[in-house]
């Protein structure tokens, strides 16, 4: 038996929700990998990690988050080092994945839709999460012809900037949660979008074999995540 955790942000407002939700994710997973057993916990929900790896042997972890950055690189090892757990391996983002991105190329193409807009979370801390989001925006332009534009919650160009836009919105996220129910919608409203928003690309119905091809793979987060940080695509 081959042992992965699913690890993912979660709702620390609450967090039982998300963390229900990555556990129905998990066991859709698991569905498509005989001889594996995958788990699911989030950070948000106090002591989900630790119950997670408790009595199991050493696995890998696939980091449900939409970049590479502090949370894959530093407080998943650290709580799973908290919670005794020896040997686990952190493997590259779900939002690193050129699965995903060619993902996020078929739904703008489903959508029929000629112009975009990609909402995603930023930081003004780093550059990488933005550079993520600008080469999947580069990528749905390039190969659908669409008009793509990508906006950000926490780093300019903001979303509420984006005026005179219409089409489809696309948020570049790994789950529902308060971001895509509330800040999306209320920042595409300052900026008069009319068009139609789509669910985060997380919840769409291939992403459980896009997770299980990674989870087979078993790229490490250093072979992958790390590139973004270098300015080269994955």
């Amino acid at each position: 038996m081959t042992n992965a955790l699913i690890v993912a942000h979660g709702q620390p407002s609450d967090p039982r929700p998300a963390g229900a939700a990555l556990e129905d994710l998990a066991a859709r997973v698991e569905a498509l990998l005989p001889g594996w057993s995958v788990g699911a916990a989030t950070l948000a929900e106090e002591g989900a990690i630790a119950r997670a790896v408790a009595g199991r042997p050493a696995g890998v972890v696939f980091p449900m988050f939409m970049t590479g950055g502090w949370f894959t690189k530093v407080q998943i090892p650290k709580r799973l080092a908290e919670a005794g757990a020896a040997g686990w391996s952190v493997l590259e983002p779900f939002g690193c994945d050129p699965a995903v991105h060619d993902l996020c190329v078929a739904l703008v193409r489903e959508a029929a839709a000629t112009e975009v807009i990609l909402a995603a979370h930023g930081s003004f801390k780093s550059a990488v999460p933005s550079d993520i989001a600008f080469h999947v925006a580069g990528r749905i332009g390039a190969e659908t012809g669409a008009d793509v534009a990508a906006g950000f919650i926490d780093q300019e160009p903001q979303l509420a900037s984006l005026t005179g836009r219409t089409g489809v919105c696309l948020p570049f996220f790994a789950a529902e949660g308060g971001h895509v129910s509330d800040d999306i919608p209320a920042a595409l409203a300052e900026a008069g979008f009319t068009g139609r928003v789509l669910p985060p690309v997380g919840l769409d119905a291939r992403v459980p074999g896009i997770i299980a091809a990674a989870l087979v793979r078993g790229v490490p987060v250093c072979a992958g995540a790390c590139r973004w940080a270098q300015g080269q695509n994955p």
